[in-house]
């Protein structure tokens, strides 16, 4: 089961938080969830290199709150503005986040529209078509965001990270170091931080064999199973020449 299962899900609520607070009703719940997915995502693609290992959103009524945990925080707030007495790159990330969230709100409503509609054709049985009181209910339970509120905490020990690792041994990957250099050292690194166990494991056509393989490495203890234990897990991708290589990593810090 420790083999089938994400260990984050596994232990949500026992002894893993979730990284999303906020509630929603049944038919906006999906959408809430594709929105969080689009704002990690765009974030992700604008610090590539910022060591990112996770961001919690918490939603209010129309304010969205991120925390950004990185190891390399610099990069997320750039320059240091005397006149405005704020980072730059926080103001910058701050005003594209709320224009392309609300950009990809105005393209995204037909989708809900017509899920609107089909659900009520079903329930009438005599209209395809949604009213205007529908239509108004919709787009007002799903006001636009007006305050997009963001913080950036820096991690204290990197190499403890599962998130850090993976990153670390997709950009090897990609530079063309030999994958068991870069697991040895990603376990290395980790043990010199006092970790109690990680487990690295990497598919994919590895030096460029024509048979796809999987390789995997195991120092200490990795307790699949035990759900009060605080494992750390992350998955990546290395784009390769010889094409892509799934990395992934497990980090068992403590009970």
């Amino acid at each position: 089961m420790g083999q089938k299962v994400n260990p984050q899900g596994f232990r949500l609520g026992v002894s893993q938080s979730p990284i999303s607070y906020w509630f929603a009703k049944n038919r906006h719940y999906s959408q809430l969830v594709i929105e969080d997915h689009f704002l990690r995502s765009s974030i992700y693609k604008k610090f590539p290199n910022a060591g990112i290992a996770a961001i919690y959103i918490e939603r209010q009524v129309d304010t969205i709150k991120i925390d950004i945990s990185a190891a390399r925080p610099r990069q997320l707030l750039g320059s240091f503005s005397k006149d405005k007495h704020l980072y730059t790159g926080i103001q910058d990330l701050r005003e594209q986040l709320k224009i392309s969230l609300q950009e990809y709100q105005a393209a995204s409503l037909p989708f809900f529209q017509k899920k609107v509609t089909t659900k009520k054709s079903e329930n009438t049985k005599t209209s395809n078509k949604v009213n205007d009181n529908t239509l108004s209910e919709l787009v007002d339970s799903r006001d636009l965001v007006s305050h997009i509120s963001i913080g950036i905490v820096k991690l204290s020990d990197p190499d403890t990270s599962a998130a850090c690792l993976a990153e670390s041994i997709v950009e090897q990957l990609e530079k063309r170091i030999p994958f068991r250099r870069a697991m040895k050292q990603a376990v290395l690194r980790a043990q010199n931080a006092s970790v109690k166990g990680i487990k690295v494991q990497i598919s994919g056509r590895l030096n460029g064999a024509e048979i796809a393989r999987s390789e995997w490495i195991l120092k200490g203890r990795v307790p699949l199973h035990t759900l009060r234990a605080k494992v750390q897990y992350d998955s990546r991708t290395a784009r390769t020449i010889y094409g892509l290589l799934g990395v992934k990593v497990w980090v068992f810090n403590d009970d």
